[in-house]
C-alpha cells in the first residue's frame, strides 16, 4: 500500500510538472507577436500584429493586425487567430469593421470579446473563435470608454470592463449586473481607457491598472506614474500590490499567488515583462523590452 500511495504521489506530482512546463505565455515585441514558455524561455515569432492574447489551451493566439488604412485616417486592424501548432493565421473577416482591437478568449476558448468601431463609436464585440456569430454587445449605460480592455469572469457568463468613472460587470447580452464607482475604490488614484483588468484564478478578485499621478516623479518619463491594485469583488476592496517606487501596468494573473507585468526601471527606455508575486516582491525579469503579457492555461 505505501508503494501504491508512494507511485500515486509521484504520478500527481509530476502530472502538476508537466502542465505548469505546458503553459505559455504570449507578449508584443517590436510590432511582432511572439511566444515563450513561462519562464521567458524558447522563445519564437509567431506573427506581426499587436495585443495577443493566448488561448486557455495553449494552441492559438488571437490579436490584432496594424496597419496603415489606406481609404481614411487612422489605423487599420482587424481581428486575426494564429494557430501554433500549424502555424496558420486566420483572419476573421465576417467582423463588420477595419478598426477593432484587443480581442480576449473566453474562459473555453470558444468566444472571443474585443473593442470596435463600428456605427460612429467604439462598441463591445462578440464573435465565435471560428469567426461565425459576430454581434454587437450593447448597452446604453456604458459609455464607449467602457470598451478598451474587457476580461471575461471566470464562468464564461459575464464581462468585466471599465470606463473612467466604474468597472462594470455585464452578462452577453450588455445588462448591468454590477457597476463599483472608481472613486469609492480608488483613493489615491485613477484609471484611463488603456488601463487592464484581470480575473484571478478563482474568480474572486480582479488586478488593475491604475495612475498615481504626481506621486513619484521620473525623468523622462510622460504621464502619472502606472502602478497595480488587486480589487477583492466580495468586500469591495481595494489594495495597492505593486511598491510606491515602481512603474508598473499591464497585469495577467498567472497563479493564485503571481502575476505577469510590465515593469519599466529608472533611467530605462523600453518596459519588460516581469514575473512578479502579489506582494510586490521577487520580480523575475522574463522577457527584455516587450509587452502585453498573457498566459495560457486556467
Amino acid at each position: 500500500m505505501k508503494r501504491i500511495a508512494f507511485f500515486l504521489l509521484v504520478c500527481v506530482a509530476y502530472s502538476a510538472l508537466t502542465s505548469a512546463a505546458q503553459r505559455k505565455i504570449a507578449y508584443e515585441h517590436r510590432d511582432n507577436i511572439f511566444i515563450a514558455d513561462t519562464d521567458g524561455t524558447h522563445q519564437k515569432k509567431i506573427a506581426t500584429g499587436a495585443l495577443p492574447e493566448i488561448s486557455p489551451d495553449g494552441t492559438r493566439v488571437a490579436f490584432n493586425t496594424d496597419e496603415d488604412s489606406k481609404t481614411r485616417p487612422g489605423p487599420e486592424r482587424h481581428i486575426a487567430i494564429a494557430d501554433l501548432g500549424t502555424g496558420k493565421i486566420t483572419i476573421l473577416k465576417e467582423i463588420p469593421s477595419d478598426n477593432c482591437f484587443g480581442p480576449v478568449w473566453s474562459p473555453d476558448g470558444s468566444k472571443l470579446a474585443f473593442s470596435i468601431m463600428g456605427e460612429k463609436a467604439w462598441q463591445l464585440g462578440l464573435v465565435n473563435a471560428d469567426g461565425s456569430g459576430f454581434r454587437f454587445v450593447k448597452n446604453a449605460e456604458l459609455k464607449s470608454e467602457a470598451f478598451g480592455e474587457p476580461t471575461w469572469a471566470r464562468d464564461g457568463k459575464s464581462i468585466f470592463c471599465h470606463d473612467l468613472d466604474n468597472i462594470y460587470q455585464i452578462d452577453l447580452d450588455g445588462k448591468v449586473l454590477k457597476k463599483w464607482e472608481l472613486s469609492k475604490i480608488l483613493t489615491d488614484a485613477s484609471m484611463n481607457g488603456g488601463d487592464r483588468l484581470s480575473v484571478s484564478p478563482d474568480g474572486t478578485a480582479l488586478l488593475m491598472d491604475v495612475d498615481c499621478g504626481a506621486e513619484h516623479e521620473r525623468k523622462n518619463w510622460d504621464g502619472p506614474q502606472p502602478a497595480i491594485e488587486k480589487f477583492n469583488l466580495a468586500s469591495e476592496k481595494a489594495v495597492r500590490v505593486t511598491g510606491k517606487n515602481d512603474f508598473v501596468w499591464d497585469p495577467f494573473w498567472l497563479t493564485g499567488n503571481e502575476f505577469l507585468c510590465i515593469l519599466q526601471r529608472e533611467n530605462e527606455n523600453d518596459p519588460s515583462i516581469y514575473r512578479m508575486s502579489l506582494d510586490g516582491k521577487n520580480a523575475k525579469l522574463l522577457v527584455k523590452h516587450a509587452r502585453t503579457p498573457s498566459v495560457s492555461g486556467p
